[in-house]
């Protein structure tokens, strides 16, 4: 048992420490998702770009922080209080996202598969863990914004601002980061270039935080 759990530590810190670096080429959702078009008779589709940091828009950047996870340059991976918020509103029947930061989006999406098991969600506490520890905020964030589910075969930021506006990540406006990141968590229903009312409503909500975050450290 010692040997084992040696081993998954020395892997997983390797995996982990090996993306630090080199940009994750494919994730399981992506594989997922594929399967599922050739089951429906379609052509197998992963549209995705890398961008870096320092290339993706300021305002796509601020947005995402404000429309996922407005706190997350202050914790360490984990926001507490918004899991407590979404665990109280869940109890009184209301339909709200479970309080994952985008630390923990990321780690499930690169190391894991979808699912709501609680051995995958201890797997993505430790992930998360990791990442936080050995990639810091600005990898996270670059890595979420390449990766995270975007439309029907679409990942990423720049394949998804190619796909619905015709135009780069890289010069996004306030308006268009904003609507990208308010269809989220489901883009597979809503469409950022066709915004329905409760999505501009998001939209107004997102950029609303974005004017209260401070100037962003990359």
């Amino acid at each position: 048992m010692g040997k084992l759990l040696t081993w998954f530590l020395a892997v997983t810190i390797l995996w982990v420490l090996v993306y630090r670096f080199i940009n994750p080429p494919i994730t399981y959702l992506m594989v997922q998702r594929g399967f599922e078009h050739k089951a429906e008779g379609k052509e197998w589709k992963i549209q995705k770009s890398w961008l870096g940091i320092d290339e993706l828009s300021s305002n796509l950047k601020k947005a995402a922080i404000a429309g996922e996870d407005v706190n997350f340059l202050k914790h360490w991976g984990f926001d507490f209080k918004a899991m407590e918020t979404a665990f109280m509103k869940n109890q009184k029947g209301k339909k709200v996202r479970g309080g994952s930061t985008i630390s923990q989006q990321t780690a499930k999406n690169v190391f894991l598969w979808p699912g709501r098991s609680y051995i995958r969600k201890a797997f993505e506490a430790y992930f998360t863990i990791l990442i936080e520890i050995l990639w810091g905020k600005e990898r996270i964030l670059e890595v979420y914004l390449n990766v995270i589910e975007m439309g029907d075969g679409i990942y990423g930021a720049e394949a998804a601002s190619q796909q619905y506006f015709g135009k780069t990540a890289q010069s996004m406006s306030k308006s268009r980061a904003a609507l990208m990141i308010a269809v989220l968590p489901n883009p597979l229903r809503w469409n950022p270039s066709r915004p329905t009312r409760y999505i501009y409503y998001k939209q107004g909500l997102i950029l609303r935080n974005m004017r209260r975050l401070e100037k962003l450290p990359f």
